[in-house]
């Protein structure tokens, strides 16, 4: 929203260096780790390369809800180390992410309410 508020794309990475290496590669066809399917369409976009394959990244801790073993986990607010990050703004963020930037990853039911 900042970046539309002053005027700007909501996301102007763009991919050309990324498809000049892939293309020196000689690779026509990648594995995309990502939740952005802007990202798919950019890297595609004038390019021979295609992404025949998205690999999803769940948030930890969304994983942990959906499969109810939030409260078996250990769960820190903030925390890095080997642990599962959770936060309202992190869940805010993913959220936002997920309702206005089209990112394709699934909110957990506990919290589409």
């Amino acid at each position: 929203m900042a970046n539309l508020l002053l005027n700007h794309g909501a996301d102007e990475r763009t991919y050309e260096v990324a498809q000049g290496i892939m293309q020196d590669l000689g690779l026509t066809q990648i594995r995309l780790l990502t939740n952005n399917p802007d990202k798919i369409e950019q890297i595609e976009k004038d390019s021979q390369i295609k992404v025949v394959e998205r690999v999803p990244m769940m948030p930890k801790s969304w994983e942990a809800i959906e499969q109810g073993l939030e409260t078996e986990l250990e769960v820190r607010e903030g925390a890095v180390e080997n642990k599962i990050v959770r936060g309202k703004e992190l869940d805010k963020y993913l959220k936002v992410k997920v309702e206005r930037m089209r990112h394709l990853i699934p909110i957990p039911t506990a919290m589409s309410s």
